[in-house]
């Protein structure tokens, strides 16, 4: 793991959350997200690997592993927050193999969880597997579940997407055991040349692509803003520091276009 040392950045650090055009406050975000998702759900797995080049797959499949400890642990209660259509969640459950943690995935996206849904039917149809994770329609800034529940809770290109990330963070801490850890996987900005051709494949040829495909416009070309906004790494452990959780950590994939963040409560 590569842990980053604090900085500040002035133009990240006063960000709050997700600010989707013509949203005011944090309500009208989170409205408008809601909104973004829901439109794009019966093509949103196609259009994440085929935008993607598929790596997204070998992205998901890693963080499971860093977690192989945690799903090995006799009975483990697991959050997928801002689950989406569940991929992330199934790599969860693939990881845990023989054991049988309680597996569940989050989303405030009820068109998101009708899909997650089906796709874990297929699932269970194609190995016989019964322990499949559930699915719960919940808001990641207000969840319905006890303090101090889970093991571990992850995220895998949503938390993004919240209203007010530290908000997100106190929560994920809340909901967490004593030594529970943390795992937001999402997008990042490399550097160098990569850099410059992945800012013009992000912001010129994704929003393009990905508008003809799903024959909506606003959700792509939210997306590579919402990537501009989100906190750099060395900010986004000092938040999450500040949250409350220690040995935190960003681990960069593919060059840094993705990572993951770790987080021990």
């Amino acid at each position: 793991m590569e842990e980053v040392s604090p900085v500040t950045d002035t133009r990240k650090s006063i960000v709050v959350g997700a600010a989707p055009d013509g949203a005011s406050d944090a309500g009208s975000a989170a409205r408008a997200v809601r909104a973004m998702f829901t439109s794009i759900a019966p093509r949103y797995d196609l259009l994440n690997h085929l935008l993607s080049f598929n790596v997204d797959r070998l992205w998901w499949r890693r963080t499971a592993r860093s977690f192989t400890q945690i799903l090995a642990e006799p009975d483990c209660r697991i959050l997928d927050l801002c689950c989406g259509t569940g991929d992330m969640t199934f790599a969860l459950r693939k990881q845990a193999g023989n054991c049988r943690p309680q597996i569940l995935g989050a989303d405030f996206s009820h068109a998101m969880l009708q899909r997650a849904h089906s796709k874990s039917i297929g699932k269970v149809s194609e190995n016989g597997k019964s322990q499949m994770p559930r699915w719960i329609e919940a808001d990641a800034l207000c969840l319905p579940f006890p303090d101090q529940y889970f093991s571990l809770v992850t995220s895998a290109f949503g938390f993004r997407n919240l209203a007010d990330y530290d908000a997100g963070l106190r929560e994920i801490v809340r909901v967490l055991k004593p030594g529970g850890e943390c795992g937001i996987l999402d997008f990042g900005e490399p550097k160098g040349l990569l850099g410059h051709l992945y800012r013009f494949y992000f912001r010129q040829v994704l929003p393009r692509v990905g508008t003809l495909i799903s024959g909506v416009r606003g959700p792509y070309a939210y997306l590579p803003n919402s990537v501009e906004r989100f906190p750099a790494p060395q900010e986004m452990l000092e938040r999450m520091r500040r949250a409350g959780f220690r040995e935190v950590s960003w681990t960069p994939y593919t060059f840094g276009i993705a990572g993951l963040y770790r987080g021990r409560k």
